[in-house]
């Protein structure tokens, strides 16, 4: 019940945004190929900063 009201962190936000990023990415790639393409190289920098964020915690 507490965790209603938890404000979440910057990996949450980014881990949420890569994952409706991809969603999209898929949507577009059997309609929209280089709107697919933006979308997928939106996820990979994502993907980059999740990456070296979970390295500097290790």
């Amino acid at each position: 019940m507490f965790s209603l009201f938890k404000r979440k962190s910057k990996r949450e936000k980014l881990e949420e945004k890569f994952k409706k990023l991809m969603q999209e990415w898929h949507e577009l790639s059997s309609i929209n190929r280089s709107a697919s393409d933006k979308k997928y190289a939106e996820a990979q920098e994502i993907a980059k900063i999740l990456n070296d964020m979970k390295h500097e915690a290790a």
